[in-house]
């Protein structure tokens, strides 16, 4: 029984000893803490929007329990930073700091870091800087640089434009819940960036002109390290022309990451009244289609159209003209992806006469053996179907014995030395990064909408 309760003491014993050593904290300046990182790298943020939350761990390695007198910014609250420190805020009303926190031996504490900025009158991102300085009871003191770049931008919430109206802004525009354009107004946009939020898109009834205009999703973060949002689909919904709308013209315009990247709607059809002209322009990287035309007038010239879930390229009747385009399709979230090119005369049920569909000039090809689809209704002899391509590199089985609707084509295929991705200078389906201008291996050169430069 005696040697039952010593040993039962010499186990409390024990346990209180380590429970001791682990409970005592040290003031020697030589026990200090260890960081996961020396530096927080935030993406470029809008003013006034709020970050993202960032994080990062502090450890305690020495062999006692270090205490930490204070956590704060070195500029107090005049940075935008917030931060919170093992459940504990910075509190900017008193003097964004908090005292008297524990770092038992080899333990941690977890640490949060947002930024929202406030506007800088520049036209240009700026860059924000702190420090995070923790001071700790032996009066040592250990920071983390806090780092991160604004953007002065326009707020439009609910944007409609009622009168002819004239846009040319330094500063980004941020489009909460759409744009609409009425019937009886145009909208120009010169020399400026639009940012559309989530769900947000345009709606023209009227007529929109852009030019040397680009329009993306407002995400400027990143999805993971390697991936900003920005390489992303889907990010919002594109542009709707509605049946009310013509006289369109998009010059030097990139649209991407969208749900459709532009659609015309049906409308009745007049060869004399154009609802599109698009030039030197980019629709990329889109959750649906890239342009969908229902019975319109179309121009395309130099135009790229690439990576889309649905077809890059959809025309549903109508004329349409596309010179000197280029068409790629290697959308990279789905093998379900469509066709690069589709004509059609027919959607479903309903039948969309296909007055012209000419093709001149151009690059069609994509991952699929087959990305070129023309379909005409079935049983249907009368809704016109009229086609033509000349000069055209097009990844399509070859069409034998038409020469008519057929001119002077290079027929494409899986087995060709040179052929889909490995005619372009760069396709990473790994980091999501394309460049359509022509590699110098390609035997494209000439076609498409890039002028091949050495």
């Amino acid at each position: 029984m005696i040697r039952r309760i010593l040993f039962f003491m010499l186990i409390v014993l024990t346990g209180l000893s380590a429970c001791s050593d682990n409970d005592s904290f040290t003031t020697s300046p030589t026990a200090t803490l260890t960081f996961s990182t020396d530096s927080v790298k935030m993406d470029t943020v809008f003013s006034t929007v709020g970050s993202r939350t960032y994080d990062f761990w502090v450890y305690n390695h020495s062999r006692a329990g270090v205490r930490i007198q204070s956590v704060r910014l070195r500029q107090g609250n005049q940075t935008g930073f917030r931060v919170n420190v093992d459940g504990s805020y910075l509190d900017n009303s008193l003097g964004s700091v908090v005292t008297d926190l524990e770092v038992r031996r080899d333990d941690s504490i977890h640490v949060f870091v947002e930024l929202t900025a406030p506007e800088n009158g520049q036209d240009e991102p700026q860059l924000i800087s702190d420090d995070l300085i923790f001071t700790l009871e032996s009066g040592v003191e250990q920071r983390v640089a806090l780092q991160g770049c604004s953007w002065d931008a326009v707020f439009m919430h609910d944007w409609v434009v009622s009168s002819n109206t004239t846009i040319e802004s330094a500063k980004p525009i941020i489009v909460y819940g759409g744009l609409k354009v009425d019937s009886a107004a145009t909208l120009t946009v010169k020399n400026t960036t639009l940012f559309f939020h989530d769900q947000a898109g345009v709606d023209v009834y009227g007529t929109l002109k852009t030019e040397n205009t680009l329009m993306r999703g407002d995400r400027l973060d990143h999805m993971f390290d390697y991936l900003p949002y920005d390489r992303v689909s889907g990010q919002w919904r594109g542009i709707r022309i509605h049946s009310s709308s013509f006289g369109n013209e998009l010059i030097s315009t990139e649209i991407r990451n969208a749900e459709d990247g532009i659609v015309c709607d049906s409308t009745a059809f007049n060869s004399d009244q154009q609802r599109l002209y698009m030039e030197r322009s980019v629709v990329h990287n889109c959750k649906g289609y890239g342009l969908l035309t229902y019975n319109s007038q179309v121009d395309l010239v130099k135009c790229q159209f690439t990576n889309t879930l649905g077809d890059c390229v959809s025309v549903c009747g109508g004329a349409v003209v596309m010179k000197d385009c280029t068409l790629g399709q290697f959308y990279p979230f789905s093998a379900a992806r469509g066709a690069a090119l589709r004509f059609a005369n027919y959607d479903g049920s309903q039948a969309y006469p296909l007055h012209a569909f000419q093709m001149t000039g151009s690059i069609v090809t994509g991952y699929a053996d087959d990305v070129v689809m023309g379909e005409m209704l079935e049983g249907d002899s009368i809704t016109p179907f009229a086609y033509y391509f000349e000069n055209n590199l097009l990844r399509t089985p070859q069409v034998e014995n038409d020469t008519v609707n057929f001119v002077n084509i290079r027929w494409e295929t899986p087995d060709d030395s040179i052929q889909g991705k490995q005619h372009f200078r760069l396709v990473d389906e790994d980091n999501l990064m394309y460049d359509f201008h022509l590699d110098s291996l390609s035997t494209a050169k000439g076609l498409g909408c890039y002028e091949y430069q050495e």
